[in-house]
């Protein structure tokens, strides 16, 4: 694609500078908000607080969303966008892959490097996500319920046996475990992400009995 050179870089020729500016301008919006609702939930930030950490002025978040809400909801499909990416580069991964453990660790893995590893528009559907209004979540249940189902069906190819009632809540303990993570790991500290990730697996399908040898 051809290229004009910018004072802040290149563009593809056809697009004018107002419209990368915009585009600039709404990313900005959202990344700030994004850190925002994580640090201080939705109820807790204000269009005022976001405007002054993307630097613009309160009223020119209105040029790009028409309230808080529909910022919030536009912060939430971005992220449950990049676990569904997350989860469908995993599955092509390990799509020849007959062990079940080595499939149930790509996608646990997956899972914890979409929280982690791609800022806080993820990291916003297990904290903040809850004590949003109902009207938000409602609009966002949907895209999460899709993401839910891949791994329900996951879960259905790993453990073929297990009655959909049942397959639903291990799926919801195993969420569990992995969401909960966002409350005591340091992604700079001594643990890595794989062996959370291993040790997440080991014990959902042996049990820790059977990942200390005792069993």
């Amino acid at each position: 694609m051809a290229t004009i050179d910018t004072p802040t870089g290149t563009r593809p020729a056809g697009e004018d500078a107002s419209s990368v500016d915009a585009l600039d301008g709404r990313r900005r919006i959202l990344d700030a908000s994004a850190e925002l609702f994580v640090e201080q939930g939705y109820v807790g930030t204000s269009l005022r607080q976001i405007a002054g950490a993307a630097g613009i002025q309160p009223a020119s978040v209105y040029h790009h969303f028409r309230s808080k809400e529909d910022l919030f909801v536009a912060v939430l499909d971005d992220g449950i966008e990049v676990m569904v990416e997350a989860f469908e580069f995993a599955a092509r991964a390990v799509q020849d892959e007959p062990e079940r453990h080595a499939r149930l660790l790509a996608h646990v893995r997956a899972h914890l490097g979409a929280v982690f590893e791609h800022g806080p528009y993820t990291t916003a559907h297990v904290t903040a996500f809850f004590s949003a209004p109902e009207s938000i979540r409602r609009r966002v249940v949907p895209q999460r319920d899709r993401y839910e189902e891949r791994w329900q069906e996951l879960l259905a190819h790993l453990a073929p046996g297990l009655p959909h009632d049942t397959r639903r809540l291990h799926r919801l303990l195993l969420f569990g475990a992995m969401n909960t993570t966002v409350d005591w790991y340091d992604i700079d500290g001594d643990v890595s992400l794989d062996e959370i990730a291993s040790t997440i697996t080991d014990q959902f399908l042996i049990g820790i009995e059977g990942t200390s040898g005792t069993a």
